[in-house]
Parts: C-alpha cells; structure tokens; sequence
C-alpha cells in the first residue's frame, strides 16, 4: 500500500471566502488552500510542501467557542513553513493549545527514508502522540473517536483502498465516498458532544458529506503518496456558494530529497 491515502472534507460557511488550492504565490513550494477570512488570512486546513510535510486540520464540536481565539487555521501553515518536524511541531503547539478554540491537527514528514505521522487534539491527551501504520478516522472529535458517520466513512474507504485500482480510479471511488449524504442517525456519542446544537444541525452533521443550509462540505482532496514520492493531490471545491457548481483540480509533483 502507497505510504499515503488521505480522503478528507472541509466543512465550513458556504460564503467564508477562501482560495481553492494552488501553490502559494511566488513560493511553488507549499501547496494548500488558503482561509481569506478577515484577520484569518493565511490560514489554511490542509496542505503539503514538496519536502514532503503535511498538515491537516479538523475543529472540535463544542457549543461554546471563545471569539477571541486564535485562528486554528494557521497551525497548519505555520507547520509547512516552519523547520520543525512534525512530532516538535505538535510539542510546541501543545504548549500554547489555550490559545485556541478545539482542534485536531495531524502534522507528517513524508522522507524517503522513513514517514512519520503524528496527532495531537487539544481537548484530549496533553502529549502528541505518533502514528503506526494503518488506517485512521479523523472527524470533530478525538482520533478515532467511534462517531457513527466516522465508522462508516472508514468502512467505505477500507474497502476501496483494499481493491486493486489504477491512481484515477482511486481518486474517483475516494471522491465519491466523500459525497456520501446518507445521515448516521441517531448517534449519541455524537449528541452528547454536540450539547447546545439543535436538532437539525447535528442529524445534517452525521454525514459523511453535510448538507444543511448555508453549511456544509464544500471541499473534498485526495491526497496520494507513493513509494517513489509522486505525489497526487485532487481537490473538487464549490464554486459561488452553490451546490450544483464544482470546479475540479489535480496537481501532480515529486517529493524533493
């Protein structure tokens, strides 16, 4: 198996002004998409540098947010440019977690004498921890935490992962997964974390891919790594708030030594 399969969503404000992906600017390094929200700038939620670090951010569910938080989005473009590698990485944001509203970050260094993958959440263990190999669920709670949509997002991607595909055909089955509106409801790990939402809001967020009005997925990646260090990253984003235009992109690099 490639020492990388990420098939991930990005929930968010359908107007929250945002870049889809691309290389920043004159710096054809670091590919990610990038927050365009006010005092937010800069910030981004998942991304890859082609020295082989990657970065990727979810938000804990929690009714009560503290508006003056630092944005989380820039743990992960702080991560990419910065020189540290992913296990001090996440010591050091560990440090400074109080300084945030609740995160997920999953931070890796992809070399090609050995891969790392690390996780640190702020509102479970206050160490990092790093990563064997195999396969992981990320939602808006812990790692692995037993969500029913996580579950059943895991089960679907295991299944196609285990099936002998060619690189497009991966991308397509993993994209499809990632548009899967079935709601896993009722699901009462995922209520009592959400205490304080309404009814409504939380049956929407059971699904794989969230569909509610003004909120939801709007931007699903395939990321993919192999053994030589070709990189593959698709990313299929909504365009002007509209769930009926998608506009899709592939990039294609190789990991520097």
């Amino acid at each position: 198996m490639d020492p990388l399969i990420l098939a991930a969503n990005r929930d968010e404000v359908y107007s929250r002004p945002s870049k889809a992906a691309d290389f920043w600017g004159s710096n054809n390094e670091i590919l990610s998409g990038l927050d365009l929200e006010e005092g937010k700038e800069g910030g981004s939620w998942l991304g890859i540098n082609k020295r082989g670090k990657l970065a990727a951010l979810t938000n804990y569910l929690e009714a009560r947010q503290n508006p003056d938080a630092q944005g989380r989005g820039f743990l992960v473009s702080n991560y990419l440019t910065d020189n540290l590698d992913s296990f001090a990485y996440l010591r050091k944001v560990s440090s400074e977690a109080h300084l945030y509203n609740g995160f997920n970050l999953l931070t890796a260094d992809f070399r090609a004498n050995e891969d790392t993958l690390c996780y640190y959440g702020n509102k479970g263990s206050s160490e990092p921890i790093h990563l064997k190999a195999g396969i992981y669920g990320l939602s808006n709670s812990l790692l692995e935490t037993p969500w029913r949509k996580l579950q059943h997002g895991k089960q679907l991607f295991t299944s196609v992962v285990n099936k002998t595909l060619p690189r497009d055909g991966l991308v397509q089955e993993l994209l499809h997964i990632l548009n899967n509106e079935e709601l896993n409801t009722p699901d009462l790990a995922q209520e009592s974390q959400g205490v304080g939402f309404s009814k409504a809001i939380l049956q929407a967020l059971s699904a794989v891919c969230v569909r509610s009005p003004g909120y939801g997925t709007r931007t699903n990646t395939v990321i993919l790594i192999d053994r030589d260090g070709n990189v593959s990253f698709t990313e299929r984003t909504m365009l002007n708030c509209d769930i009926t235009q998608w506009s899709t992109n592939s990039f294609h690099f190789k990991l520097q030594e």
